[in-house]
């Protein structure tokens, strides 16, 4: 097994025991709307560039909205299936490359958009994915900080997100650490910094 695949896995068993009207971290999104979204990225390439790209975003809108009225059944089963045999994530270098964080971000949206959620204890193999997430895409994510951003974990790795003045340090586990460098608001990290820098950090529009 691989995180990539532990993290599908749990996600679909968390999808079974929700049902599909519950919601999620993403804004807007029951997690009929999240497990959708996972079948489009991997089963319909002609609409998976509307995840990023805006002016294809009505198509892909239109696409996993045709997904999300599938029966739930159905479609955990596609989510759980995975891609199809021509799909480069079939490969488990690349599923690996791809599919941690993406699995690892998605079944936290799930899991944290219930009340009474906690942070899942440590897992070697899964923070390690997870931190090499954060190294790959903080800078991108976190390039509007008007401020000076270090990103750090209970051990002291730390990962220099963006330079500037008046640094904040941002300190928390891998996990958390990568669901605030992709905008999650519920999340348990720690700010040091001026108190002006931290609140411009807390207010900082995170993610692509």
């Amino acid at each position: 097994m691989s995180v990539s695949s532990d993290e599908r896995a749990a996600l679909c068993d968390l999808f079974d025991r929700l049902g599909p009207h519950e919601p999620t971290l993403c804004r807007g999104w029951q997690t009929r709307d999240l497990a959708a979204h996972l079948v489009v990225r991997e089963r319909r390439p002609d609409a998976a560039p509307g995840i990023l790209l805006k002016p294809f975003a009505g198509h892909t809108r239109r696409v996993q909205d045709s997904y999300a009225r599938r029966p739930w059944r159905e479609l955990v089963d596609l989510v759980r299936g995975g891609p199809p045999a021509f799909w480069p994530t079939r490969l488990p270098a690349v599923d690996s490359a791809v599919n941690s964080v993406e699995f690892f971000v998605h079944h936290e949206d799930a899991r944290r958009g219930q009340d009474g959620w906690e942070p899942r204890e440590p897992d070697a193999a899964r923070d390690a994915a997870v931190w090499t997430g954060v190294r790959r895409t903080s800078r991108m994510t976190l390039r509007r900080s008007p401020v000076g951003l270090v990103l750090r974990t209970p051990g002291g790795e730390e990962v220099v997100a963006k330079r500037g003045p008046d640094t904040v340090t941002v300190t928390g586990l891998p996990g958390e650490l990568l669901l605030f460098v992709t905008g999650r608001d519920a999340i348990r990290v720690g700010y040091e910094g001026g108190r002006e820098a931290v609140a411009a950090v807390q207010g900082l529009r995170r993610g692509l």
